[in-house]
């Protein structure tokens, strides 16, 4: 049997030399595919909703470092830096965001987390990248006392709407790193260059979110939205404010944004209250009360009444002297303020204090989820208790469906906005 078949196999060789050159036949190993971490857990995030951060961290003077300690002692620097940063992250980042660590080659370390932008705001992340850092180095220090190993950061986020999630997440990474490394060279003016074009050619657009009465569920106001230059990496608004804030555009952005604002309110004439979001790094600056009447000359029927300052993620205020100054004076000016993400972390809490808001909008971590939990619901009623004590009205955000929307009238919330009561939309011009 085993004879026939060896006669078989001779056949077909044969056969094999006349149809096809035996210098021409290559044979293959088996083709393994394997299990991509970053991939699937990008892949994942983005079909469930959520952005994804590419955080890179480069250690600094990496050349002179390698050469003082030779190839096996650098080789043993990299290892305990993996080893420090893969317990760092562990210790101030929930399980449930990380996607994974990775080296890529030993060019910088790259973390991958998972971002979802109605409760997380860019200067989480930057606060994040500061303390990982900060304690990396210090574990670091005592053993390589002579060395002081110092890293740089930078982030990206991937690219939702390209045709593969591979280019999308490299060209995430090579963003982060330029950022990190601010290269003369590469991405990092090609970013710069990007994003001072959208601020000179003003090449942003709003959309506008109706914030909406729980009680009659009219529309009380709209929250302003912008975006960047439709079909670029830079048309979310993660990542023109994130390019914004790391190239120090920070503020020209957001000023454009107040300009917008106005030319939308002109051209629509609109009546509702608007709400413009404005970071505490834009209020801190000593120039943008100045800056804003001077805007405002040129919309002499808007009022300033009409619009309401919402104060936007949780940087701190430390530091920032002319913050109080400036909510202050834009009170003056008749403009009210809003606090945002409210019960998101300890900084919203205690900034209540310091500025009395007369609106205070309740983070989306609060409400998700708040029909089926009753801890949930207690954390609202106390933050209406302060509320009402700092004399200002709630807005429940991240409304998405009825179950979460009756807990709300229940509770009395004044007003809410979310997709369960409408999705933001591009404000039009009236032609009449």
């Amino acid at each position: 049997m085993i004879r026939r078949y060896m006669e078989k196999v001779k056949n077909v060789m044969q056969w094999g030399k006349i149809l096809l050159p035996l210098s021409s036949i290559r044979f293959y190993p088996p083709q393994f595919v394997l299990r991509d971490p970053v991939l699937e857990g990008v892949t994942a995030a983005i079909n469930n909703g959520q952005d994804v951060a590419v955080i890179v961290f480069n250690l600094k003077d990496i050349s002179n470092i390698a050469e003082q300690l030779g190839h096996v002692q650098y080789g043993q620097l990299l290892k305990q830096i993996k080893k420090a940063f893969q317990m760092t992250i562990k210790q101030h980042i929930a399980k449930q965001d990380i996607i994974t660590l990775h080296d890529f080659y030993s060019d910088g370390l790259t973390l991958f987390i998972k971002v979802d932008y109605m409760h997380h705001s860019l200067s989480e992340i930057n606060t994040i990248m500061g303390k990982i850092i900060y304690h990396v180095e210090k574990g670091l220090y005592p053993l390589y006392p002579s060395l002081q190993p110092q890293f740089e950061s930078g982030y990206m986020f991937v690219e939702k709407q390209s045709f593969s999630v591979l280019h999308s997440v490299e060209s995430a990474r090579r963003q982060a790193l330029a950022m990190a490394e601010k290269r003369v060279k590469s991405e990092w003016n090609e970013m710069v260059h990007s994003i001072k074009k959208i601020v000179s050619k003003q090449e942003i657009k709003l959309l506008a979110q109706p914030i909406i009465d729980v009680a009659t569920k009219e529309v009380r106001a709209l929250e302003m939205l912008s975006r960047g230059p439709a079909g670029t990496v830079l048309e979310s608004p993660l990542s023109l404010f994130s390019v914004a804030r790391q190239t120090g555009m920070l503020y020209e952005l957001e000023l454009l944004v107040f300009e917008k604002v106005l030319e939308q309110i002109k051209a629509t004439r609109c009546r509702q209250n608007i709400f413009v979001n404005c970071t505490p790094l834009t209020l801190g600056n000593i120039q943008f009360t100045r800056d804003l009447k001077k805007l405002m000359l040129q919309y002499p029927l808007i009022s300033p009444a009409q619009i309401t300052i919402e104060i936007t993620e949780n940087d701190s205020i430390d530091g920032l002297k002319n913050f109080i100054y400036n909510i202050k004076m834009l009170r003056l000016m008749g403009y009210k303020i809003a606090m945002d993400d409210t019960g998101a972390g300890y900084s919203s809490l205690s900034i209540i204090s310091d500025i009395m808001p007369d609106i205070i909008k309740i983070d989306r971590s609060v409400i998700s989820n708040i029909d089926k939990n009753s801890v949930k619901e207690s954390m609202l009623q106390g933050l209406m208790l302060i509320a009402r004590e700092a004399g200002s009205l709630v807005v429940a955000e991240g409304i998405e469906n009825e179950e979460e929307a009756s807990v709300l009238k229940r509770n009395n919330v004044d007003l809410a906005q979310g997709f369960f009561y409408a999705r933001p939309t591009a404000f039009v011009k009236k032609t009449s």
